[in-house]
């Protein structure tokens, strides 16, 4: 049972210490609309919550397996390691978090094709957004942020430090983004990803979600063209056409035969061009 107990720990003490952070933010922005908020996202919190228990304490052993995998068929090149010594300890931070969001982006795209939506849809079916829904991810999307998301990170032999230091970012960045708060960060998310750029991600616009994918800084959005203004969307509807689920029907729906039949059109159509 050891091999359960870190991932729990870990996971308690990173779910009490941002719901004390953000549920004391989501006190001071509701005030006295405080108890409707708490009723509005309840459901969905607890199915969040749940997703977030399976997979990063029952399957957090699981997925060590893929990670350690990678990390020991890349290894640490050594053509790379004296030059990260020798820069400037902030330029390697910063230039970890620039690749990891690089990585992140063009996954959280990929995620959105046909193939792979069945298991990110889950993420997007909240249809009120607080700070949890970062953590609403189906086993399988989390699967894929950890067999993609570090390797481009190890193949350039950023140090350890810089890895960590902006995974640590990145997470507590998440939780921030996905906030019920209507901040744009005014000249700040010019450059980096506000809740309000990250909420029109998640409107219940299929057009307008293909946009603002990154998820700390705007660069690779506004390098490939996905990144919208959220200005004029401020408090859009969010969720998904298919709707939300509950724990067990989160977990069933990349089997849903609604998907199936959505790919079998695309092939068919594809075959009669």
């Amino acid at each position: 049972m050891e091999i359960f107990a870190d991932p729990a720990r870990s996971t308690l003490l990173t779910l009490a210490a941002t719901g004390l952070v953000f549920g004391l933010l989501a006190l001071v922005m509701k005030r006295g609309g405080i108890l409707a908020a708490i009723n509005r996202c309840s459901k969905e919190f607890l199915t969040n919550l749940g997703l977030t228990l399976f997979n990063l304490v029952l399957l957090a052993p699981l997925f060590f397996v893929p990670e350690g995998a990678i990390r020991g068929a890349i290894g640490t090149p050594e053509v790379f390691t004296s030059f990260w010594n020798s820069v400037y300890a902030p330029i390697a931070l910063v230039a970890a978090i620039l690749v990891f969001d690089f990585v992140v982006y063009w996954r959280h795209r990929l995620e959105h094709t046909p193939l792979l939506w069945p298991i990110h849809a889950t993420h997007h079916a909240d249809t009120a957004m607080h700070w949890l829904t970062v953590m609403r991810k189906h086993p399988f999307s989390k699967l894929l942020s950890v067999c993609l998301d570090v390797w481009l990170l190890l193949l350039l032999g950023l140090p350890e430090w810089a890895v960590g230091g902006a995974a640590f970012i990145r997470s507590w960045w998440g939780f921030f983004i996905h906030c019920d708060v209507p901040w744009t960060l005014g000249i700040f998310g010019r450059v980096l990803i506000s809740p309000a750029a990250h909420r029109l991600h998640h409107i219940r616009d299929e057009a307008l979600m293909g946009s603002n994918y990154g998820n700390t800084v705007t660069l690779w959005d506004k390098l490939f063209g996905t990144y919208v203004d959220p200005a004029p969307y401020v408090d859009c509807e969010t969720g998904i056409a298919e709707g939300t689920r509950g724990f067990v029907g989160e977990l069933l729906r990349p089997f849903e035969r609604r998907y199936w039949s959505k790919r079998e059109e695309v092939s068919g159509e594809a075959e009669t061009a």
